[in-house]
């Protein structure tokens, strides 16, 4: 809907008295004539925005309640990517499929003259999450279908509502810049986003910012806490013979993957406090009479640092040809995904956070909170009520010291070009990571709301970077006097190793006739969880 006068002006006023949302400088005589002369110009420019992304409300809703019921995981997001860019295109985008030679990969981009600011979100599902959305209850929607445990099908709808309403705004005040947006595909695999850097996507980018799901509205700069990571394949051949017959003629693979497994949890002893590793046995022979002539055992490699990465990295490489040696096997390696260490910009989360107190939380109503406290009592969870308050920039001095955790491959993109991650409010607190909990709330109000609200907080830091070349410059350098001063890009990455596009694909040949029937209808429907006949407490 369109805010009233009344609401536009005060968030004019907002936008004016918020710390931080002043022009870094006045602009130079060489200026554009369309850059804001003055702080007054620039807070009607992001009210008029705000104002923009206000009016896509609905299509905010729909957006996050399609991408939910389409529960697409990592390089299988064909629906998802249909969808939004077909948004996108209807609304001046130039859509471009298939880039970094990943088939569900896209970018959209308008614009001319100015900087180009890149705005990007991930949209992968997770494996074995379905879940009824709006049910306190655990209830897969389609069993052993994937599902957004995570979230991620709400940050793309942001950042789409965002970039809208910034286009909007540029066009009517011939504000010149460029927008870029793409997804995060397969972030769950860390899959894609360090081979979009390979391939030179964001080459000219001159700022980007990423969006997250959370509980909480927030942002940060520094090191974020992150590991880096690698994900590799290691396969085993062997050679097969009857297992009770003459299993002398036989030399297992299966049994490499075991002494790689044991002698590398011999080996967590004596690796550093930080460091976090898990495997799984993707394939392990076809049944006990037979010796296994091929096993494949994937894992995760992480740390705090990339010299670190590559240090694990290295060990399971020599830990993997020894146990081939062990058994009398041969070893081959697949790298899968890599991920860098986070690392927020500093001036362009100083202006982020400002937007995001200035816009403040989503209102709530009894009907959220009732919801939020149902899903946190029916499942054993603390109780803690939706948030009222926006979080404090998050800083170096702020933040506990990690000793690990988990990894995310924005990070890939933060040592490329000067980034942020906004974390938006559009999940329950308290909720498991990577767990049916964190779906249930993906397509009600509250996943609505918080999306809407991050997305106004973007569209104004866009008009923030488009209107301030001093924000741009002050991001840049330091990129390269603080970030740049003690590490530097350096992936395991190699000019051979391609996208594991064929991950998921068998399971989703065989659930997307089953996922189909669940697809949001909004033509029908006003909400997704009307279509499901799901009862959501009164507003």
């Amino acid at each position: 809907m369109r805010p009233s006068r009344s609401v536009a002006a005060a968030l004019a006023t907002a936008m004016l008295t918020s710390p931080g949302l002043a022009l870094a400088g006045k602009p130079s005589t060489t200026a554009p004539a369309a850059n804001p002369a003055d702080d007054g110009a620039k807070g009607r420019l992001k009210a008029d925005a705000i104002a923009g992304v206000e009016r896509q409300t609905k299509l905010v809703q729909e957006m996050v309640d399609s991408v939910f019921s389409f529960a697409e995981p990592g390089f299988q997001e064909f629906q998802t990517m249909e969808y939004l860019t077909g948004i996108l295109a209807k609304n001046g985008f130039k859509i471009e499929r298939g880039v970094a030679g990943i088939p569900t990969a896209w970018t959209a981009t308008w614009g001319s003259g100015g900087p180009l600011i890149a705005l990007g979100s991930d949209v992968d599902g997770l494996l074995g999450l379905s879940q009824v959305p709006g049910s306190p209850e655990l209830k897969p929607q389609v069993e052993g279908a994937p599902g957004h445990g995570e979230g991620h099908n709400s940050g793309m709808p942001l950042v789409i509502a965002a970039a809208i309403a910034a286009k909007q705004v540029m066009e009517k005040n011939k504000i010149p810049g460029r927008l870029m947006l793409w997804p995060g595909i397969a972030e769950e695999l860390l899959g894609s986003k360090a081979y979009y850097v390979r391939a030179g996507l964001f080459k000219d980018v001159d700022a980007c910012i990423f969006t997250h799901v959370s509980s909480e509205f927030s942002t940060g700069w520094g090191d974020m806490g992150n590991t880096g990571m690698v994900s590799v394949e290691y396969t085993f051949r062997g050679k097969t013979a009857h297992s009770a017959g003459m299993p002398w003629e036989g030399r297992s693979a299966l049994d490499a993957v075991e002494l790689m497994n044991v002698a590398w949890n011999m080996r967590r002893e004596h690796l550093p406090l930080t460091q976090r590793s898990h495997y799984v046995v993707t394939e392990g022979g076809g049944q006990p009479n037979i010796v296994p002539g091929k096993a494949s055992v994937w894992y995760y490699f992480r740390d705090k640092d990339f010299a670190s990465v590559r240090t694990l990295f290295d060990t399971g490489n020599t830990i993997a040809k020894a146990a081939a040696m062990g058994t009398g096997t041969t070893v081959t390696q697949r790298t899968l995904g890599y991920a860098a260490p986070n690392f927020g910009n500093k001036p362009l989360a100083e202006a982020a956070w400002a937007n995001i107190k200035a816009v403040g939380m989503p209102q709530w109503t009894t009907g959220d909170q009732t919801f939020a406290k149902s899903v946190q009592q029916a499942n054993g969870r603390e109780l803690k009520p939706l948030a009222g308050e926006v979080a404090p920039l998050s800083t170096p001095d702020t933040r506990e010291k990690s000793m690990g955790g988990g990894s995310d491959d924005i990070g890939d993109v933060m040592w490329t070009v000067p980034t942020i991650t906004v974390r938006y409010p559009s999940n329950i607190p308290n909720m498991i990571g990577h767990n049916v909990l964190s779906a249930i709330a993906m397509a009600t109000p509250i996943a609505h709301k918080g999306a809407v609200q991050g997305a106004k907080a973007v569209t104004a830091t866009i008009i923030d970077l488009v209107t301030t070349p001093s924000l741009i410059a002050e991001a840049k350098t330091f990129q390269q006097t603080v970030q740049f001063k003690d590490q530097k890009y350096d992936p395991v990455l190699t000019a051979t190793d391609q996208p594991a596009t064929h991950l998921n694909a068998d399971l989703m040949e065989r659930m997307r006739p089953k996922l189909k029937p669940f697809y949001y209808d909004p033509a029908k429907h006003r909400s997704y969880l009307e279509q499901i006949k799901v009862a959501y407490p009164e507003q």
